[in-house]
């Protein structure tokens, strides 16, 4: 209760900015999509049977950008250089300075978090970000963007939250975190990037972040139209998207019409035990994805990385991943629907490990969101003893949950909801968990876009 009033004490500052900021905002011209690659998304939304005029404009408010890494729309672009389908809903609070356009975006979420068994535990704490993008289209046709993005994550404290069959990272440099998820830290993004265009369907990108993400594996969980209205992170973060926020990256692609194939470089350490401050290291590991939006409702990719020494207490293990994952996002007359599909794999010394991942969410009227997971995976972490791994279960988590909007001023809307998590485990693990231990979460949410 008391993170509650905290965030509604801090709503009325951020939504006087959005206020602010939404009275100087100007409409963007469209950008010139009529080459090859606008032909090619406008046959597919015939297939589809969407109206897609759409694209590229701020679903809401009918803004228009151009995507950061090539000539096409904004919309589908996510996070670090992944790609969403072009029916994504895109906000975000826009507005022009000189030749730079503007944009920012933010969700707050205060969360009381319930998890059964011996093993679970109960806890109040806030999470989400705050996004600030700046980008400027030359005369050549190139494009430069800048993006930087913070948490409030830190403040939950170091053990960050409870979350059944969750493993990864530490909290104190000792001590793994089993059946917690880790706090993300307080600066998340720092990046450029510049794209140069060589047709109206090619692009050559650079890309680079410190903080920033690899190109690995789909948009991060708290990016994805799937799930991104849901405060609770999936248990198969550490399979996915756990590179999300890596202390240097630098990556280059190509980008023709529907398909971009990009490799970077990368640290592969992943965050420490202080979530405030800003980590160094050599560009030590490898990633490359290829992506293909075959229509516009659709984005897929495969994507592999080597990961050096991803985890502090096992300095020796390097990592192998592989992802696959495809997202269908479709817009429909009162809202929209966006699913996301995902397996992904960690190959170590010790053996590899499985990870699946469904998750829905239906969007009615910009009102109600109702959303779901389901996951399974390979743990050998959940029973680890001194920080070595213990014998590999199979387990599976299923959530659902829903939350509802209110408009509260300017373009600022505030939400409530409830999610219920089943937990799945196997014979072995239910003295040490209980015979099936669940758990909830309720939740606050302020949203500016």
């Amino acid at each position: 209760m008391k993170l509650f009033c905290s965030l509604l004490a801090v709503a009325p500052l951020v939504v006087g900015t959005a206020v602010s900021v939404r009275a100087q905002t100007t409409a963007t011209p469209a950008p010139d999509l009529s080459g090859a690659g606008a032909s090619a998304s406008t046959d597919h939304s015939a297939h589809d049977g969407q109206d897609m005029s759409a694209l590229g404009h701020d679903m809401s408010h009918g803004m228009a950008m151009k995507g950061a890494l090539g000539p096409y729309a904004m919309a589908r672009e996510a996070s670090g250089t992944s790609w969403q389908p072009d029916t994504s809903a895109h906000g975000g609070l826009q507005s022009m300075n000189g030749d730079w356009t503007l944009m920012g975006h933010a969700l707050l979420n205060s969360v009381y978090d319930w998890q059964e068994g011996p093993r679970g535990g109960k806890k109040a704490f806030v999470s989400g970000m705050i996004m600030g993008m700046a980008q400027r289209s030359l005369a050549s046709g190139d494009t430069v963007q800048f993006r930087a993005m913070v948490s409030p994550d830190p403040f939950m404290g170091k053990p960050g939250l409870p979350l059944l069959l969750a493993s990864g990272e530490s909290a104190d440099g000792v001590t793994p975190l089993i059946d917690r998820q880790h706090p993300h830290d307080l600066i998340m993004e720092i990046s450029a990037s510049y794209s140069h265009r060589l047709s109206d369907t090619q692009s050559l990108f650079v890309y680079a972040g410190l903080p920033g993400e690899p190109a690995f594996g789909p948009p991060a969980f708290m990016h994805r139209q799937s799930t991104n209205d849901s405060p609770e992170p999936p248990i198969s973060h550490h399979w996915l998207d756990s590179t999300h926020i890596t202390f240097g990256v630098v990556t280059a692609g190509y980008v023709h019409d529907a398909w971009k194939v990009e490799a970077s470089r990368f640290h592969g350490r992943e965050s420490d035990e202080n979530r405030y401050d800003i980590e160094t290291g050599a560009l030590d590991s490898t990633a490359a994805r290829l992506s293909w939006n075959p229509a516009a409702a659709w984005s897929l990719q495969a994507s592999w990385a080597h990961v050096k020494s991803p985890e502090a207490l096992e300095p020796a293990d390097n990592q192998t991943r592989w992802s696959l994952s495809a997202i269908y996002t479709r817009p429909l007359a009162t809202g929209s629907w966006s699913t996301t599909a995902a397996w992904g794999r960690r190959t170590s010394d010790h053996e590899s490990l499985d990870a699946y991942i469904l998750e829905s969410a239906i969007n009615f009227q910009g009102v109600w969101t109702v959303f779901a997971r389901a996951e399974r995976h390979e743990n050998n972490e959940l029973l680890s003893m001194n920080g070595h791994h213990g014998p590999t279960h199979i387990v599976a988590k299923a959530s659902a949950g829903a939350i509802h909007d209110w408009p509260i001023a300017g373009r600022a809307k505030l939400g409530l909801g409830a999610l219920y998590s089943f937990n799945f485990l196997p014979a072995a693990l239910k003295a040490p968990y209980g015979q099936s231990p669940n758990g909830a979460m309720i939740f606050a949410r302020l949203k500016i876009d």
